[in-house]
């Protein structure tokens, strides 16, 4: 009559997620792309050791676009200037190395790239809003509701 358990709790997991985007700054936002596609990548994974062939393909799926359509998406090239371009070279690499752990099974490519998301996570973070209270940074995002540069 009421519907499941599991889809009750999927719908208030998922209006807890939707908040925290609607609430989150620029810098948080990307903070939340690297860890969706760290937590897809790691359950391609386990999928991919389980034989789960649909599951692996739909998380690594998932990797894939939160690469190409958030993180890379949300580059701002001209503000960002050469550090921009190479990290979009770096997320187009990715995205094709993905492709590849999926199309041929292999588990150290994903290692591989959940290595290098979480070294830029890591670096992220120390560029964080509240890590630095000096002169302006330049902004790597695209922020529309900001100028082309944000305080730290």
């Amino acid at each position: 009559m009421f519907g499941s358990m599991k889809r009750g709790a999927n719908a208030y997991a998922n209006i807890g997620v939707e908040t925290g985007v609607v609430a989150a700054s620029p810098h948080k936002l990307i903070t939340m792309l690297f860890d969706g596609a760290l937590v897809a990548i790691a359950l391609g994974k386990k999928h991919m050791g389980e034989g789960n062939i649909k599951d692996k393909g739909e998380s690594i799926t998932k990797a894939i676009l939160i690469v190409d359509n958030g993180l890379r998406a949300s580059l701002n090239k001209e503000v960002g200037g050469e550090l921009a371009l190479n990290l979009d070279s770096l997320y187009e690499y990715m995205s094709r190395r993905l492709f590849e752990a999926n199309a041929t099974n292999n588990p150290a490519i994903l290692d591989e790239i959940h290595g290098l998301l979480n070294d830029i996570r890591s670096a992220w973070e120390q560029i964080g809003p509240n890590t630095v209270q000096s002169a302006p940074q330049m902004a790597v995002v695209q922020d529309h509701s900001q100028p082309s540069f944000a305080k730290a």
